[in-house]
């Protein structure tokens, strides 16, 4: 078991015997030392559609209820529904989701009464863990008693997403939600259709389907082109597994950026300060009137930063992963209502901004992405690369100079790089490459910025190939 950018993720055979019950005891024993919770207290429990999910969620319970805890099982809904009604009933989470990754591996995301984990806390929940096995001390693993509150989350969510918008924003669109197996699907037919959209669900799925919205695969692509061929539609979108991340294609079906759509969605907002990983478009820094800071990947990170920004006085805080997530730190005033803050990856702000943008302007999506004139940028990743393969090829690019440029000699000539997370690296013609190992999964991603698509795509493919060579040379 590993934390990683986002919550404990392991292998769904494991997590659905001991380690769930061992991690949730952890987190329950984390709660009552630390005071943040008190026997008795409420925690909610939320699962995606993983065949593990329901297994692990009733392990969590168990341990947890073996503590003093009562459980509201909120069901299969999106993480940033299960965190706003944890916000609103001052009560901590556990999401059972693995995100994106396939169904042979799962995780659990933790929330304290006040919102995500932090890397402070991972860290003493992990000690706690470790401490509980050094001693064998018994962990209950048989399902407890539940409380049903799914109805109840998932009305709380609706009403936050349905107040957003004006009245009819996205009336005379035509908008294709890929269902798959997210938690999400419904809600996102709701909350369209509530503003006028014309919806069709496409590609329902009751075995889990792993869609990554920041490396959009080759088969998802071609769904969306045929989709949008067939049915003349002006959007596609879609969520991951958990309903946290967006995926927008435009009336191509070519999916837009994850980072583009956080853009949006901060001048949407009114963003005074933007909090956004290093992976994220070199060219937000020019596209709006806000500041930006900028963070390691992953949501805790985020967090950090948005909460270094308020407690240095600033308002109007948010910020968005290059996945799209948006997070919220302060209550933003929209459409003539004051929304509280979700410092949690949110799915629905980054929709709702770019398509209701796109019916004020009366523009194709594609038409309104280009307005923003950002550098081309691309990512893609390498499955199944071992965790030790990643370690050690960042260890040697980073002992010196010259292996860095031996490796990137036949792309180009270094001009600077920057290790915020993993090595980035800006080229003497000004293109980007940059190398990150996954924080929770056995994959090596690369991003890559250029001045065309097509020279975004050759440096992709040329970046991916030069680790490939790497880890066969060893």
């Amino acid at each position: 078991m590993k934390f990683g950018t986002s919550g404990l993720r392991g292998l769904s055979v494991d997590l659905k015997g001991r380690a769930s019950a061992l991690y949730a005891t952890a987190f329950g024993k984390y709660l009552l030392q630390t005071g943040k919770a008190q026997a008795g207290d409420v925690i909610l429990i939320g699962r995606d559609f993983r065949d593990s999910s329901p297994e692990i969620s009733g392990n969590c319970a168990g341990a947890l209820a073996a503590l003093g805890f009562r459980i509201f099982d909120c069901g299969t809904v999106p993480t940033p529904a299960l965190a706003l009604y944890g916000l609103e009933s001052n009560a901590a989470c556990l999401m059972i989701t693995g995100s994106h990754i396939p169904a042979d591996r799962n995780g659990i995301k933790f929330y304290r009464p006040d919102g995500e984990i932090d890397k402070s806390d991972e860290a003493d929940i992990t000690a706690l863990a470790a401490e509980i096995e050094r001693t064998g001390e018994a962990v209950t693993q048989a399902p407890a008693e539940t409380e049903e509150h799914e109805a109840i989350c998932r009305q709380l969510f609706f009403e936050r997403n349905a107040a957003l918008l004006p009245q009819g924003a996205l009336s005379g669109m035509k908008v294709g939600v890929y269902q798959h197996s997210s938690v999400a699907r419904d809600l996102l037919v709701d909350v369209l259709a509530h503003y006028g959209a014309e919806i069709t669900a496409l590609g329902r799925s009751e075995s889990f389907i792993p869609v990554d919205t920041e490396a959009v695969s080759d088969e998802t692509i071609t769904l969306m082109k045929r989709w949008v061929s067939e049915h003349k539609f002006d959007a596609i979108v879609s969520t991951d597994g958990d309903g946290d991340r967006p995926l927008v294609a435009d009336e191509t079906g070519t999916p837009l950026r994850g980072d583009l759509l956080g853009l949006v969605a901060a001048n949407f907002l009114g963003a005074g300060t933007v909090v956004t990983p290093v992976t994220s478009n070199s060219g937000i820094e020019a596209a709006g009137s806000f500041a930006v800071r900028r963070t390691r990947v992953g949501s805790p990170f985020v967090i950090s930063g948005m909460e270094e920004a308020v407690a240095a006085g600033r308002d109007h805080v948010m910020g968005f992963e290059a996945n799209g997530g948006l997070l919220t730190a302060t209550a933003f005033d929209i459409n003539g209502r004051n929304v509280r803050a979700l410092p949690t990856r949110d799915c629905f702000i980054p929709m709702l901004a770019i398509l209701s943008l796109a019916a004020t302007r009366k523009q194709p999506l594609s038409a309104v992405a280009a307005s923003y004139h950002l550098p081309f940028a691309a990512a893609d990743r390498l499955e199944n690369f071992p965790v030790e393969t990643s370690a050690a090829l960042m260890q040697y690019l980073r002992a010196t100079d010259e292996n860095l440029s031996a490796l990137l000699r036949p792309i180009g000539e270094v001009a600077t790089k920057s290790d915020i997370d993993g090595l980035r690296v800006t080229l003497k013609d000004s293109r980007i490459i940059h190398f990150r190992p996954s924080g929770n999964a056995p994959e090596m991603r690369c991003y890559v910025e250029a001045r065309s698509e097509t020279a975004a795509l050759d440096l992709l493919t040329a970046g991916l190939t030069r680790i490939r060579d790497w880890a066969e040379a060893r």
